[in-house]
This record gives structure tokens, C-alpha cells and sequence, in this order.
């Protein structure tokens, strides 16, 4: 198992396109989006060091603000920055999300229409083999098989556009073959 709750980690074996950072909310620290990659519609903060093929990944989640977009989510088996599975939920659609995002373009694998009060949520991925669940707040909402992604790869978090999010608690459990 492997957790980050960004009180201490300066982000200095992640790898980022937009302006992140470590920022205070109420009595801990997250990690939030400041400003997007105006020159990428997805704005991305992974970590390659973690090589993760099966397991769960979990974070807690809170749309900030965005008019395009808001919400974002989990990546996983992160290849490059341009080959990796995402998780999102968009409040401004209600809706939840996995997309596999290969050679850069990002193509729909599963969607569920759900909606969420405004403020923090957990969203877990879990993921054996070529099928993935997504539970949003501890509830499994959606599920898929794709196998287009089959290399063990990074872990990370994910955004669209302007949409400005905060995580916490990112807990990535491993599963041993």
C-alpha cells in the first residue's frame, strides 16, 4: 500500500502539465489544480515511480470551480502522457466516466449519469485484469472491460480544461501476482 496525504510530499517525483500545488484547506493539505495547461485540454499530475497494474486506487475529491469543466479524477497504468485509463466525475454534467486516452486522444469506455451534493467525495478504481469498477462514496456505480491498456504503468490525477479540483488521501493497494 502506498499513500500520499500531500502534507509533506513537495511533488518532486511527479510529473505535471499545469500549475499544481500543495495547498492549505482548513486544518490539512492537499493537492489542488491552480491553473490549467492552456496547451492541453487535460491537466495531469502522476507519478511513474509506482508501477500499478492490479489493485485499487482511492482519493478524496472536490470540484472547485471551472465554467467548461469541473470534477476530475483518478489515472492509472500511466504509460506517458498521453496513454493511460482516467475515472472522472463532472458535476456540471452529473455524470461519471471511464476513458482510456491513447497516442492523446481520449475515447469513452463506460459512462453512468449520477449526482453529487457539492463539497468532498471519494472515488475508487478497482482494477484486475482488463475490468475496472468505479465506486463513488464507497458505492459501485459503473464497471467496464478494456484491454488496450494491459502494462503495468503509473498512478496519478486528473482534470479537463479549467477545471479547478482539490484531492487528498491517495492510497494506491497493490495487488501481488
Amino acid at each position: 500500500t502506498i499513500a500520499y496525504n500531500f502534507e509533506d510530499d513537495n511533488l518532486s517525483s511527479w510529473t505535471t502539465n499545469a500549475k499544481w500545488m500543495i495547498t492549505k484547506d482548513k486544518k490539512s493539505k492537499v493537492l489542488s489544480l491552480l491553473d490549467g495547461d492552456h496547451q492541453n485540454p487535460f491537466n495531469l499530475c502522476y507519478n511513474s515511480n509506482i508501477n500499478f497494474t492490479d489493485g485499487t486506487i482511492s482519493t478524496n475529491f472536490r470540484a472547485n470551480r471551472g465554467i467548461i469543466d469541473q470534477g476530475g479524477g483518478l489515472m492509472w497504468r500511466v504509460q506517458d502522457s498521453n496513454n493511460y485509463y482516467v475515472a472522472r466525475f463532472n458535476p456540471l454534467e452529473d455524470n461519471f466516466r471511464f476513458y482510456i486516452v491513447k497516442d492523446g486522444i481520449r475515447t469513452g469506455i463506460a459512462s453512468v449519469d449520477i449526482t453529487l451534493t457539492q463539497g468532498w467525495h471519494t472515488m475508487k478504481i478497482v482494477q484486475k485484469g482488463s475490468r475496472f469498477e468505479g465506486y463513488l462514496d464507497d458505492k459501485k456505480v459503473l464497471e467496464a472491460t478494456d484491454k488496450r491498456v494491459q502494462k503495468g504503468g503509473g498512478v496519478g490525477l486528473w482534470t479537463k480544461a479549467d477545471a479547478l479540483s482539490s484531492f487528498d488521501d491517495l492510497v494506491i493497494e497493490i495487488e501481488e501476482k
